[in-house]
């Protein structure tokens, strides 16, 4: 968007936004992403890849920039962070949400075929938990359910 805000940014290069992302957990903790029962008590963290570029300073600059534009956005919830997820297994799920746990399970006997199980509510290393992560390929609001494709992906460690 710099171009457009007549900005030049160190390193800026014209790129496609990736896909936006979410990781889920509840108040308890670990949550993998099978056995919903009450969708009110997930909570979620989503997440957009960002370019390099995107330092600390060019994202308060964007922050204040859009503040400007949209004040009554609540963008002091926006931060920028590094993400290090750590091993992971992970499967492409074709089909709505509420079908994930089939494919949930058979991500799950490939990892355990591999001697890996989850490390779903272990602690990060800067805080945090490791969690049942989502990433969305396909838009609900233009997508028929059935043809949804979401990649989800579970933290594992060592059996």
């Amino acid at each position: 968007m710099s171009p457009k805000a007549g900005v030049v940014l160190p390193g800026y290069f014209a790129y496609v936004v990736p896909p936006l992302e979410g990781l889920w957990m509840t108040e308890s903790g670990g949550f993998d992403g099978t056995n919903i029962t009450d969708k009110s008590g997930l909570l979620w963290t989503s997440m957009i890849r960002q370019p390099d570029f995107v330092t600390p300073k060019v994202f308060d600059w964007a922050r204040e920039t859009l503040h400007k534009k949209k004040p009554a956005l609540p963008i002091e919830q926006a931060r920028l962070e590094i993400f290090t997820e750590g091993t992971c297994a992970q499967i492409l799920h074709i089909g709505p949400d509420d079908a994930e746990s089939v494919s949930i399970e058979k991500m799950k006997r490939f990892a355990e075929g591999n001697g890996l199980i989850s490390a779903i509510g272990d602690p990060l290393p800067g805080g945090g938990m490791r969690r049942h992560h989502e990433i969305y390929l396909g838009d609900p609001r233009r997508t028929a359910p059935e043809k949804l494709r979401t990649i989800i992906r579970h933290p594992m460690k060592r059996a």
